[in-house]
């Protein structure tokens, strides 16, 4: 029997180089494509679409049939933990996410075991499985969760707010409530993420789109160690499986949370100079990004220069190609396709 070759973006999270840099992007499934639009105008909401595997296996594909991404991230939501864990989920159309709030101990003793969520994900293990076995062997699969500090800041404020102030209030006025939801998450997360592993996840990403938000004084106890344990959990049962762990916002930080946490490959936002990250980041880890989205709004000479900007700044290590952020409704599908373009036509020795 053939052996086929390692997948592209396999390859480069186990630190190897590769002559043309492996391509996903956040939020590759979303809005700005019109058949996601026709399969969401099935679902009641967005939950229904996150919970019928069906349907969230065809939008997981689409933007793999359309551009052949080198890795496909299954469509859910880094809510679905608390909604597992007992909160109340809905989401408002052009607001956005809303949660029953956390404001003290009791609403967190609430919250159901981590042991017991998997009742409630269960589609999203069915989801993995179908796309395991739709995708092709050239294309990965990524699973995802959010990070602690991130999954809090929605708990506790009952929504997106762009500062984090409830939670960072939460933090400093219920110091022992906030360690034990942090703790709860962090352990349902672990979870999660091996039950994810097992329906057929072949890399794992956390999310911790928040992590900017915290002090410094607090960012090694609230954004490191967690997932620094999630990803040790990871690593025991499954050394094989590659993490990719984004601390959006982190700023200089990136260093420290790149040496703690020992994830497999770290994600850049588009603050960062890629430069400075392949100086300071990659000759220790893969790295990914870090496009800006809007490029992908505006196109042009500016979506070529600033593509070719960052694959040439990392092409002496190992990257994969990505945004800085979640591809935005407003999108251009061609813009994304010559993205592709470009990447694909990089070869180098």
């Amino acid at each position: 029997m053939q052996n086929n070759p390692p997948k592209p973006l396999l390859q480069a999270l186990s630190g190897r180089r590769t002559s043309v840099p492996p391509i996903w992007l956040m939020r590759q499934a979303g809005r700005y494509l019109p058949e996601y639009r026709a399969v969401r105008s099935k679902a009641k909401d967005f939950l229904e679409l996150c919970y019928t595997p069906e349907l969230a296996a065809e939008v997981t594909i689409q933007p793999i049939r359309r551009f052949g991404f080198d890795g496909a991230i299954i469509f859910a939501d880094i809510l679905l933990i608390p909604h597992a864990l007992g909160s109340d989920l809905w989401f408002e159309y052009g607001h956005g996410p809303r949660l029953s709030p956390i404001k003290r101990e009791q609403d967190v003793r609430a919250l159901r075991d981590p042991a017991e969520i998997h009742g409630t994900l269960q589609p999203v293990y069915e989801t993995i499985g179908i796309v395991a076995e739709e995708l092709s062997c050239d294309t990965a699969l990524i699973g995802f969760a959010g990070g602690p500090w991130t999954v809090a800041t929605y708990m506790i404020a009952g929504k997106g707010v762009p500062n984090q102030g409830p939670a960072l209030r939460f933090m400093e006025d219920q110091p022992s409530a906030f360690e034990n939801l942090i703790k709860l998450l962090e352990e349902a997360t672990i979870n999660y993420l091996l039950a994810q592993i097992k329906a057929g996840a072949e890399v794992i990403k956390i999310f911790d789109s928040w992590a900017g938000s915290l002090p410094d004084k607090d960012f090694k106890r609230v954004a490191i160690e967690p997932v620094k344990r999630i990803i040790r959990a990871l690593n025991i049962r499954h050394p094989e499986v590659p993490v990719i762990a984004f601390p959006r916002g982190a700023g200089k930080k990136y260093v420290e949370y790149t040496r703690l946490t020992k994830a497999s490959c770290i994600a850049l936002d588009d603050s960062i100079e890629p430069g400075w990250a392949a100086a300071q980041i990659q000759t220790e880890r893969c790295v990914q990004g870090n496009l800006a989205p809007r490029h992908l709004v505006t196109g042009g000479q500016k979506l070529v220069d600033q593509t070719n900007r960052i694959a040439e700044a990392f092409s002496n290590g190992p990257h994969v190609f990505n945004l800085g952020h979640g591809i935005t409704p407003d999108a251009c599908p061609e813009n994304v396709e010559r993205l592709v373009e470009i990447i694909r036509s990089r070869v180098s020795t």
